[in-house]
């Protein structure tokens, strides 16, 4: 693409000739000491427009030109020198050619050297001198802050708070404390990440900028020890919130600062090119994963969204919702049970969706442990198979079941019916080959409905006490996007039978997320109490991803991977229906725990 020559820019350019022409002049002065005779004063003058159009050509074919002095860097120094090298070989070239007679050698890298030191001094300074008028100018009023995190991190942090209007850094608190000392940008380093709170006092600074990489051991000792203490404890937004607020600016801590990793982020562009034009439909529709599966599908453009739930509240909310913010969609909303074969079957065949997501499950675990076992197998198993199989009739060419971590060595009912329900996808897959069949493990969601944040709230709101069950319990925990990106993800890729699994980091204590609950909401925990209440039926102190005999392969995404199992295939699923529905209304405990682990050979419950 031409470059369009405006005034700004034909001004910068023949401010880099000049310095050129004054180079050459210098190189030959230098190389005489000051002293040049006259012979030699008149060669300069002739070979100057020589040296000054090579120069200009090495500079042009770098593209020199282009840079803006005000917000030159590293990157734009070095196409400098590049173009100054380029231009010095070709003055070198054409000199040699043309055969002056006594021309010395030495002034054409004198010439090269002092082209460099003109041009890239004279884009210092004058970045220097925008930066400091831009400081003179800045309303006054702007709040102090210390940031937090290693020089390279501390690096970019500074460049980016150029954008954000209202802040000014004044120290850098590093997490090594050989940096003391040191200054990036003309701010010092000024103590060590574990004295944060003196260097704060000393300072008169209450907000920090928590400037290291999501899921880093840093962000996460800041976030525990820091917030709530009358530090207030920010963190950048997020890439998309650049993108869309007119004033960009910090933001506070959140939950998702404490997962033990990166965020996942998927390329949605692979996604949306095989949703666009699609018919999907959706189980669970109104629960936290099922409703952020519809919002990322309805964006990725399909044509058709059959949106399906048991609870009519749910679902009405989830049409308002979808309604609002796409308003063209073509969405069909169903109050109906995956326990209904026929119900399911006559949807399929109506809409003949191409994808079907299936994250309609009872998930709680004590509730599902005590009284209403038999619930969770009708609704985990047994709608499993009735929308599966609905799935392969109609044709549909993926089936998606949203699974969990606890199907990992069950402990408890609800597990070993998720688990039951990954075997039963598989089989039906093997009855069905033109339907690709995949589920998807991941651990607890945060903010979703039945999940501990909501509780913890809850409770802090009452004044307490926050109830964890032990001091050592840990979970893995994403986000509730996260989570429909990663079945949507795997969905597209996953070949029949397939169980993917995500890379979830370092797990999270418990007692570590309702302290930080407790300190986001502005308590202390002698106003708000933690009370351990002990292991609930069926829990266990931590999850696991792989199950005795399973190992897993990487795939095409790095934060993705498959499960390869061991066991053998579910083999009747007729006869599997028949125990399910033969155990009655009210089944005896033990002996549906005991044909529980006649099929899932790796279920152990605590009689």
């Amino acid at each position: 693409m031409p470059m369009r020559w405006s005034r700004g820019v034909l001004l910068f350019a023949l401010a880099d000739l000049a310095m050129v022409a004054l180079a050459w002049w210098a190189a030959f002065w230098l190389r005489f000491n000051f002293e040049m005779p006259q012979e030699y004063l008149s060669l300069a003058f002739r070979t100057m427009p020589w040296g000054v159009l090579c120069m200009a050509m090495g500079l042009g074919l770098a593209q020199v030109q282009r840079q803006a002095w005000r917000y030159v860097g590293l990157a734009d120094l070095r196409r400098l020198a590049w173009g100054v090298l380029l231009g010095t070989l070709a003055a070198t070239a054409s000199i040699m050619a043309l055969r002056y007679e006594g021309f010395a050698r030495s002034v054409l890298p004198l010439f090269g050297v002092l082209t460099l030191v003109l041009l890239a001094g004279s884009r210092a300074a004058w970045r220097t001198l925008a930066e400091r008028r831009a400081q003179r100018q800045r309303p006054p009023g702007r709040k102090p802050l210390l940031i937090v995190g290693t020089l390279e991190e501390a690096d970019q942090a500074l460049r980016t708070l150029k954008g954000v209007p209202g802040w000014h850094p004044v120290g850098i608190v590093s997490p090594r404390g050989e940096d003391a000392g040191r200054s990036l940008q003309d701010v010092a380093v000024v103590g060590a990440s574990e004295s944060l709170g003196s260097v704060a006092e000393a300072l008169g600074v209450r907000s920090v900028l928590v400037a290291s990489s999501p899921g880093s051991a840093l962000r996460r000792e800041v976030l525990l020890r820091w917030s709530g203490t009358g530090l207030n404890v920010l963190s950048m937004p997020v890439a998309d919130h650049w993108l869309s607020a007119p004033a960009p600016d910090l933001r506070q801590v959140q939950l998702e600062d404490l997962l033990g990793r990166t965020p996942v982020v998927l390329d949605a562009r692979d996604l949306a090119d095989w949703l666009s034009g699609q018919t999907v439909l959706v189980s669970g529709a109104g629960g936290s994963i099922g409703a952020e599966l519809c919002r990322q599908v309805a964006r990725l453009g399909v044509a058709r969204l059959v949106c399906v739930d048991a609870s009519e509240a749910a679902i009405y909310e989830l049409a308002q919702e979808l309604h609002a913010a796409h308003p063209h969609l073509q969405a069909h909303y169903y109050t109906a049970n995956v326990r209904e074969p026929e119900r399911m079957a006559a949807i399929a065949a109506r809409h003949r969706p191409a994808v079907v997501f299936h994250a309609a499950a009872y998930k709680h675990v004590p509730l599902m442990e005590e009284l209403n076992e038999i619930e969770a197998l009708h609704t985990n198993v047994l709608g499993t198979l009735n929308l599966a199989r609905a799935a392969g009739a109609c044709g549909a060419a993926r089936f998606v079941l949203v699974s969990t971590d606890k199907a990992v060595n069950p402990t408890n009912v609800m597990g070993a019916s998720k688990r039951l329900a990954e075997r039963v996808v598989q089989a039906v897959a093997a009855q069905h080959p033109g339907t690709q069949y995949v589920a998807v493990r991941f651990g607890n969601v945060l903010g979703s409905s039945g999940s501990v944040v909501p509780l913890f709230s809850s409770q802090i709101a009452r004044g307490g006490p926050v109830t964890v069950t032990h001091p050592d319990i840990v979970r893995y925990f994403m986000t509730i996007p996260e989570a429909a990106q990663l079945v949507v993800q795997a969905g597209w890729m996953g070949r029949s039978g397939q169980i993917y699994v995500l890379d979830m980091g370092e797990p999270v204590r418990i007692v570590e997320l309702a302290r930080l609950l407790i300190r986001l909401s502005g308590k202390t925990e002698a106003e708000v109490p933690i009370a351990f209440t002990g292991l609930r039926p069926g829990e266990k102190l931590f999850e696991e991803w792989l199950a005795n005999g399973e190992t897993t392969e990487p795939t095409a995404h790095p934060r993705l991977r498959v499960v390869r199992e061991a066991g053998p295939p579910l083999a009747d699923l007729q006869a599997l229906e028949r125990w399910v529905r033969g155990l009655g209304a009210a089944p005896e405990p033990q002996a549906l725990r005991e044909g529980l682990r006649e099929r899932v050979p790796e279920y152990a419950p605590r009689f």
